[in-house]
């Protein structure tokens, strides 16, 4: 069991570097800076949800995504946040003794407890080809989802299958929505997916008191409501048809569009691009390599990492509201037709008067 200071990083979090997270959970989230104490208040918070952590068909990426997350560190954050009571990787038992924990923590916290579910679960053949003391990874997933309040599956395994469900997908590797039909489940996909997605859902949990609003997959719409194509910083080479047609030739030399090697981002909705990984945060496509579209289903370890992506946005819509003056203040700005104001990036929309062009009526 673990609680109160992380037993397994010895860094500790200063006000400072406690702030800064404070600040980019509510940028991911899409929050007013108004809400920042309130986030923080939230991570502080002496009743800590407790959380059993499952491992089936996976790699462990994920856990170690956010244990060797920096800026601050996340692991001594996250394993605070919540009141961790199961999780293989990470316990120093094994055997008997941290079975007998699982048991005890189902007990203690029926109907309380969020369930975190790392790795696809295979079905074929019975489920025989992941095990763990002598139970089937769906015997486990489902006594488990029996008595938890919510679900979070993190990482692409976990949310649709990932990289065991690829063709032929020998063992018949599921995500957790296949088989548990009646609990909320939240998923958080990625190879491996953003420590920040994975904590702002928890801290949304948290300050609200109910899981976020989510997409048609089922993924939080703070984190993956947007194209990465919208986002990425060479999307100002694609529009102007300025492509890399080979690693290493003049244009990928200069940073151009990656779409004609195989790039998804046009078909891949995420946040990476905007809040990258590591420490120096960069993504994939900054550091030269076409997306791959590990968070969408039916593109991921599904689609040949050379094919085009489908387009879904080419170009520009033309049907953008247009900006009007209204009100009495100077520089009041509103978009006509438009029920609330869209947040970028930076969680907030900084509106101010436009410049009239030569020939334009107000």
């Amino acid at each position: 069991m673990i609680r109160g200071k992380n037993l397994f990083v010895e860094k500790e979090v200063g006000r400072r570097d406690f702030l800064k997270l404070s600040t980019k959970v509510a940028t991911v989230l899409g929050l007013s800076p108004v809400f920042i104490p309130k986030i923080s208040h939230a991570m502080q918070a002496k009743e800590k949800p407790a959380v059993i952590w499952l491992h089936f068909q996976e790699c462990t990426g994920c856990t170690e995504s956010l244990l060797r997350a920096e800026g601050p560190d996340l692991a001594s954050v996250i394993l605070d946040v919540i009141s961790l009571e199961y999780h293989e990787t990470l316990f120093a038992a094994a055997g008997h003794q941290i079975e007998e924990q699982l048991k005890h923590a189902m007990e203690k916290y029926a109907g309380n407890y969020v369930l975190v579910v790392e790795g696809s679960i295979p079905e074929k053949d019975g489920g025989v080809y992941c095990q763990i003391g002598g139970k089937t990874a769906i015997e486990m997933l489902e006594e488990a989802a029996a008595g938890c309040a919510a679900i979070i599956a993190i990482g692409s395994c976990a949310a649709w299958g990932g990289i065991p469900s690829a063709g032929p997908n020998p063992t018949g590797a599921k995500g957790v929505g296949h088989f548990i039909k009646d609990k909320p489940i939240v998923s958080v996909p990625g190879c491996p997916p953003s420590p920040y997605n994975f904590l702002s859902t928890v801290v949304h949990y948290l300050l609200f008191k109910k899981l976020p609003t989510l997409d048609k997959e089922g993924r939080p719409m703070f984190a993956y409501g947007r194209l990465i194509h919208e986002q990425c910083e060479r999307r100002a080479h694609f529009d102007a048809g300025r492509f890399a047609s080979e690693y290493g030739d003049e244009g990928h030399r200069k940073g151009y569009c990656l779409y004609k090697l195989g790039c998804k981002g046009p078909s891949t909705f995420g946040n990476c691009p905007e809040i990258g990984f590591n420490r120096e945060k960069t993504w994939p496509v900054s550091i030269g390599h076409p997306c791959f579209g590990c968070i969408e289903k039916g593109v991921g370890y599904t689609v040949s990492i050379h094919d085009l992506s489908e387009v879904l946005t080419p170009n520009p819509p033309q049907n953008y509201a247009q900006i009007v003056e209204t009100g009495d203040k100077p520089g009041s700005m509103w978009a006509a037709g438009v029920a609330g104001a869209a947040v970028g990036a930076v969680g907030a929309a900084v509106i101010s008067k436009a410049k009239k062009l030569p020939g334009e009526e107000e």
